[in-house]
């Protein structure tokens, strides 16, 4: 039997006949790690239990949380192409997603409502379809230590106290974490993570206004 070369990582998970002639221009400029995800077949991709989604928090293990091969493969296309048309990722974000005027608070952290959005995290991890994936964005900064990039202290407690009283009366099991600096994919709007367990579809509609992540809006070219 002939040996079968392997599929160069950007034929992966894509149909026979979409098979671009060349690598396309949104993973020519790619990590080692992201050809090794990209080029990983999906059927062999395990998704996170919800176990193990809340022990990777609880470790501040959060770099062990990667997307599903074909759906980063669909990120690196979505914003290769939000680059290209509005200069930056935080100008869409900003703009589009946030659709903030000015990013000027209006109080000090968790103080008004108006300086705070909850979505959905536009392409959310490979965790378990039972886990929702929420963003929640601040025009106001939370405060990290420069020798170590997490969270100080008090930011933390602040964070704490925000999530609890948000989440807690209406969702059993949630978890929470704010990206080290170095893993941030979006730096100029403040943001943390909350991950909800089975949560109730009325109390994710009213929280995030009827917010649709970007995942299921996206075509892919």
């Amino acid at each position: 039997m002939p040996h079968e070369e392997p599929l160069p990582f950007w034929l992966v998970n894509v149909p026979r006949d979409q098979w671009p002639s060349e690598c396309p221009e949104f993973l020519k400029v790619c990590s080692e790690k992201d050809r090794r995800i990209i080029g990983t077949p999906d059927e062999e991709y395990t998704l996170l239990t919800w176990e193990e989604a809340r022990e990777l928090v609880g470790s501040g293990r959060v770099d062990k949380f990667h997307r599903k091969p074909s759906e980063l493969r669909r990120y690196r296309q979505f914003t290769h192409r939000l680059i290209k048309e509005y200069g930056s990722i935080s100008n869409f974000i900003i703009n589009e997603r946030l659709q903030w005027k000015s990013m000027e608070p209006k109080g000090s952290p968790f103080e008004y409502a108006e300086d705070i959005k909850i979505l959905y995290n536009d392409w959310p991890y490979g965790i378990d379809p039972d886990i929702v994936h929420l963003v929640v964005w601040t025009k106001f900064e939370l405060e990290d230590d420069p020798a170590t990039g997490l969270s100080t202290p008090e930011s933390h407690r602040e964070l704490e106290a925000f999530v609890q009283k948000t989440f807690a009366s209406k969702v059993q099991e949630f978890v929470w974490f704010k990206n080290w600096r170095s893993l941030k994919s979006v730096h100029a709007v403040e943001h943390f993570h909350v991950m909800l367990y089975k949560p109730d579809a009325a109390f994710l509609q009213e929280i995030t206004h009827g917010d649709v992540p970007m995942t299921e809006k996206f075509a892919s070219a």
